[in-house]
């Protein structure tokens, strides 16, 4: 595609505040991206056409397109055009990643974040119940019981089975906001493989709490499913506690 290929709007091009150009630019690009009018892996059109559509400059078209690249939304390659990505947690991963690694209280901070929103997608995967997550969620518990004694698979399948938690709610926002949590459950999953004395009995009670809020969404009971996923969250930050009592420093 070049910049004088004639080609069909795919864009709302009328930016409502001209001193913000770059943000209302990247705010059509981005309605377009999550309504599907740009799929994932299609290319967006040359920076030229960009800017010629919207009325802007190229610096502004340029400047719009790496703020889409930093949230995420697409891809760039040096000498080719820009291209749409997959909606994914990807960048919050990120974020969250950092801040669970700068401290023990940011990582207290992010677990309880992960109680208040699973509790509340707990709830809404039981009334939903989509099948491709169900069907997630038990790979996951399948995944686990493979993986005993293996702290890496048995992360891995913690993931999976909470991705799939998030995908059978059948809300995509909801199933990115999962994916950008899984770099807080790599971290507690690591600071839990410090505990020596973790028996079989402890791996297996994990697999079991996990199966508890499976059988509870299966069955569609919403409270039973919020019920028992705080009640995974209770034993969970139990362990938490015996770890950080082991860390040096008990920093802030």
């Amino acid at each position: 595609m070049t910049e004088k290929t004639p080609m069909k709007s795919i864009f709302d091009a009328k930016l409502a505040s001209p001193s913000r150009l770059a943000d209302g630019v990247s705010d059509a690009i981005a309605a377009a991206l999550f309504d599907g009018r740009i799929s994932p892996g299609e290319p967006l059109p040359p920076e030229g056409v960009i800017a010629r559509e919207f009325g802007v400059s190229k610096p502004i078209a340029r400047e719009a397109l790496r703020q889409l690249t930093a949230a995420g939304l697409i891809f760039t390659q040096q000498g080719k055009v820009a291209r749409a990505k997959a909606l994914s947690g990807e960048p919050m991963e990120r974020i969250y990643g950092y801040a669970v690694r700068s401290s023990l209280k940011r990582l207290q901070e992010a677990n309880e974040m992960r109680r208040v929103i699973e509790a509340g997608i707990a709830r809404l995967a039981a009334e939903r119940r989509a099948p491709e997550g169900l069907k997630a969620m038990k790979q996951g518990l399948e995944d686990m019981h493979t993986s005993l004694r293996d702290p890496s698979g048995f992360t891995e399948a913690d993931i999976l089975f909470h991705l799939g938690l998030a995908m059978a709610t059948g809300n995509a926002m909801i199933r990115v906001q999962m994916e950008g949590m899984r770099s807080v459950q790599r971290e507690v999953s690591e600071l839990f493989s410090r505990r020596a004395n973790r028996t079989d009995a402890d791996w297996r009670a994990t697999i079991e709490r996990h199966r508890s809020i499976y059988d509870a969404i299966m069955a569609g009971d919403t409270d039973l499913a919020e019920d028992r996923i705080r009640a995974h969250f209770d034993a969970a930050d139990i362990a938490s506690l015996e770890v950080a009592d082991k860390l040096a420093g008990g920093e802030a």
